[in-house]
């Protein structure tokens, strides 16, 4: 038997990405978010949702660009301070002992802690009432060695997770089931 439980912003898995800005002053924050997700290939974008009232908001809308990284489980509780704080009152890149530098070519910040980091390019945002949808070209990746095999970020390398709605808890992303793309029925037997 299905139940109803009424409109909910429910998915699953959300991913844990950490949102880089740099205020009007260049002092760096990270907000961590969930709602967010790759959103185009040509060119390749992401999109973040962020509510009008947080500091990020602020900070893209002045800036107009962003970075995305995507932490390893290892530093979970890192996360976890920097989607519970505000850079309004604090710091939280000095508070954690985090280090940062700024990209190359667009102002955003990049942290050396976190092996995976998008830097975009602010596109297009989208008011959806509660939230603010930011759509950032992704201009580059910025990506540790340690975590890259024949030259891409390996998932199991990264080691990241996700975070569940439903009981506010963090957890690993798990085991290969099977191989993408199946054609046949032979490919399935090979997964």
């Amino acid at each position: 038997m299905k139940r109803s439980i009424g409109p909910v912003t429910l998915g699953f898995p959300l991913p844990v990405y950490m949102v880089g800005t740099y205020n009007i002053e260049n002092i760096p924050n990270v907000m961590a978010a969930s709602w967010a997700g790759i959103c185009n290939s040509i060119p390749p974008c992401i999109a973040v949702s962020v509510r009008k009232e947080r500091y990020t908001y602020k900070n893209i809308i002045e800036k107009e660009c962003f970075s995305m990284a995507i932490p390893s489980s290892d530093l979970v509780k890192e996360a976890d301070y920097l989607g519970i704080y505000s850079g309004k009152d604090s710091n939280k890149i000095y508070d954690l002992g985090l280090t940062h530098q700024r990209h190359d070519t667009l102002n955003c910040p990049i942290i050396q802690e976190f092996a995976v980091t998008l830097i975009c390019k602010l596109s297009n945002s989208i008011d959806l009432g509660s939230h603010t949808q930011f759509i950032g070209e992704i201009i580059d990746v910025v990506v540790d060695d340690s975590v890259l095999v024949n030259g891409k970020p390996n998932l199991d390398l990264l080691n990241t997770f996700c975070y569940d709605y439903t009981t506010k808890t963090y957890k690993k992303i798990g085991d290969k089931i099977s191989r993408a793309y199946l054609k046949h029925t032979q490919d399935r037997k090979d997964g």
